[in-house]
Formats: structure tokens, C-alpha cells, sequence
């Protein structure tokens, strides 16, 4: 969706390549060969446009006044059988992660994932030949040579979905905002009002031993917000390449299941395919709560799926929640197992009794709880 500030995932442009040049006609005219017959060159090759992957840009913004991007014409061939100069290909730099589809149809012609590749959105014309080519035994001046082919045209429509490991998904004001400030260098806007997040914002988390991982942080959702209420659900494209969600509800809901569920229902209505994603619940402003109130939350009916304690603010559990998502987001395999099987595959985080799952706390989810999980969504 467009947007007045500097961070555009979405841009409509009109792409034009090159035409070919056309063949020459030209016949040789040198002193003492009177018949020199025919040397026409051919014309060159028009310009391609071709998108290029390029890790320096996280937006389409640079795009947003120069939505007419045409590639140059090949040149006409010459005489003495001279090729025409090739028009110059236009390369569209693009962020990794542009989704790159047909206007008309709607139809995803390809995507760019990574940096430095290289893909051809449309082909220049090709050169005509020059009259040169055109000679036989029985005309052996041929005063004709073919034209360049034509340009080709497209209007497409680029869409950007941010490449991160662990993408959050909260409420406005649960402390998203805060975590990926407390957990990387990343400064969004933070404030003590809704929607104080207006764009995604990505943060390097710095794991231990010069290890790290990338967060997304994308403004809040609230229910409804598959109607259109609120932001509606216009960044939730930046989740669907995340390898984890991450679900940030404060301590002081009055229903963290309830709202993880609500959570859930608005990301079934956009993609039902982002509810098979890992996912880890983060119980932020735990520095609102004592040892009681804490003690209580972890004895109410928890989601299944692994959570712990933080607070951004006094650093409470932020190395423990680093710890888990690393080691959910290196599993072997994301594959749901038998609880059988996945109770001898229990992680050793570093001790502390903040990280914890609810009942079952050294399980992850069966595709029975996936499945209630769902349904409880709908």
C-alpha cells in the first residue's frame, strides 16, 4: 500500500522496452566496383527492463516518482554490413522480497528473493536484418531488409514483503515497538497512544557468539481488522515470509487467551496458511506484575505454544526470550510430531522459571491443538 512516508511497499509502474533497430538497405559504392551488390548491417537490439535484487533498499520508494521507465532503441545497421549499437537495458534495483505482478490479470510473474539476481521483465526488440542477408544467385541486390521488431509494454504492480526470521503480531500498544528497540538497534516511534507505528520496522537481533537474527515489527492489529477497522490488515504481506510469529500480549490483559485468539482469527481471514507458521507468546510489562500475579497467569489457561515473561523496559527475560526464538528458529524440522516423539526432543534453555510453556511446557503443538487452535479462531 502506498504511503507518504519514506517507507513504500507498493507501486504501480509502467515498463517499456526497447524497439529494434532496423537493417540497413545500404549497397556497396567503392571507386572501380561498379557492382558492388549489397552490405546493409543489421539493426541492434532493443533494451531490455530487468529488476535486480539489491539488499541496499528495504522500500520501493525511490520508484514512487518514476513510475515511466522505458529502455533505449536499438540502433539502425550501417553500411558495410555494420550491426546497429544495442539499446541500452534499464535495471530496476528493487528490495529483496519484491513480488512483481501483472496489472491487468492480477497474475505474479516472479519474485525477487535474492541479491544480485536478476530477472527480465520484458525483452527488447530484436534487429532487423540488413539486406546482406537477403542476396541469392538470382537477385543479387536486394533492395530490402527487414525492420526491428516492436517495443513491448506492461504496467505491473510491485509488491514488497520484508524477508525477516520472526515477525511480531499484537494488539497496538502491547509493546511491540518497544521490544524490537530493546532487542536491536531498530528506533521506531514509541508513544502512549494506539497505532503510534504507522509502517513495519526491521531490527538485527544480536545472538550470542556473533550469531543474529532478523525481527519484523508491523502495526498493530485489533479485531475487526479483517473489516478494515483500524490499519486493517494492509502489512500483514510482511508476515508471510517470517519463519516464526511472535505474539506480544501485556500482562495486564484482562484475557491473554482471548486475545491471542482474536489475534489468530484476523490472521486466518487474511491467509489461513500463516496459522502453520512456529509461533512463541511474549508476556510483556511483566515488571506490572509480583510473584503472586505472575504465579497466577502461569497457572490460567495459557495458549499451547511456548512463551515467557519479559519487560523491555527493565530487560526482564528479553536473553530468554532470545534463547527461544533461536532455538525454534533452528529446529531440524518444523514438522508437528506425535507428542510421543516430541517429548524426547525437549530443549535445555538456560535456567530461569520465566520460560515456560503452559501445561504442557516441553511440547510444542500437535496438529490436534493446531487444529482446535484454528477453530477456536473461527
Amino acid at each position: 500500500m502506498e504511503s507518504k512516508s519514506n517507507f513504500v511497499d507498493y507501486v504501480k509502474i509502467y515498463c517499456r522496452s526497447g524497439q529494434g533497430g532496423s537493417g540497413s538497405r545500404s549497397m556497396r559504392r567503392e571507386k572501380y566496383v561498379p557492382k558492388g551488390g549489397p552490405d546493409g548491417g543489421d539493426g541492434g537490439r532493443g533494451g531490455h527492463i530487468i529488476l535486480r535484487g539489491n539488499r541496499n533498499y528495504w522500500t520501493l520508494v525511490h520508484l514512487k516518482y518514476n513510475r515511466h521507465i522505458r529502455a533505449d532503441h536499438g540502433a539502425p545497421g550501417g553500411k558495410s554490413r555494420s550491426t546497429g549499437k544495442n539499446g541500452a537495458d534499464k535495471i530496476i534495483d528493487v528490495p529483496c522480497g519484491t513480488v512483481v505482478r501483472e496489472e491487468e490479470t492480477g497474475q505474479v510473474l516472479f519474485e525477487i528473493t535474492e541479491h544480485g539476481e536478476e530477472r527480465i521483465l520484458l525483452e527488447g526488440g530484436r534487429g532487423g536484418l540488413g539486406n546482406w542477408h537477403f542476396r541469392t544467385p538470382t537477385r543479387q541486390a536486394p533492395r530490402y531488409a527487414q525492420p526491428g521488431e516492436p517495443y513491448k509494454e506492461i504496467t505491473v504492480i510491485l509488491e514488497l514483503k520484508l524477508l525477516a526470521d520472526v515477525g511480531l503480531v499484537g494488539f497496538p500498544n502491547a509493546g511491540k515497538s518497544t521490544l524490537i528497540s530493546a532487542v536491536s538497534a531498530a528506533r521506531p516511534e514509541i508513544a502512549d497512544y494506539p497505532f503510534t507505528t504507522l509502517e513495519p520496522n526491521l531490527g538485527m537481533v544480536e545472538y550470542r557468539d556473533g550469531k543474529s537474527f532478523v525481527m519484523a515489527d508491523i502495526p498493530g492489529i485489533i479485531e475487526g481488522a479483517s473489516e478494515g477497522k483500524g490499519l486493517g490488515l494492509r502489512f500483514l504481506r510482511h508476515i508471510e515470509r517470517n519463519s516464526l510469529l511472535l505474539f506480544v500480549i501485556p500482562a495486564d490483559s484482562q484475557d491473554i487467551k482471548k486475545e491471542y485468539q482474536i489475534l489468530l482469527n484476523e490472521l486466518k481471514q487474511y491467509n489461513p496458511e500463516i496459522l502453520d507458521k512456529q509461533r512463541v507468546l511474549a508476556i510483556s510489562k511483566s515488571d506490572l506484575l509480583d510473584g503472586e500475579l505472575m504465579e497466577l497467569i502461569r497457572k490460567s489457561r495459557l495458549p499451547q505454544i511456548p512463551y515467557v515473561f519479559i519487560s523491555s523496559v527493565t530487560g526482564q527475560g528479553i536473553q530468554e526470550l532470545k534463547d527461544l526464538l533461536w532455538i525454534e528458529l533452528n529446529k531440524e524440522s518444523n514438522q508437528i510430531l506425535p507428542i510421543e516423539e516430541k517429548s524426547a526432543e525437549r530443549v535445555s534453555l538456560p535456567s530461569n522459571p520465566e520460560i515456560k510453556n503452559s501445561e504442557e511446557s516441553t511440547q510444542t503443538r500437535t496438529s490436534t491443538d493446531k487444529e482446535e487452535e484454528k477453530k477456536e479462531g473461527e
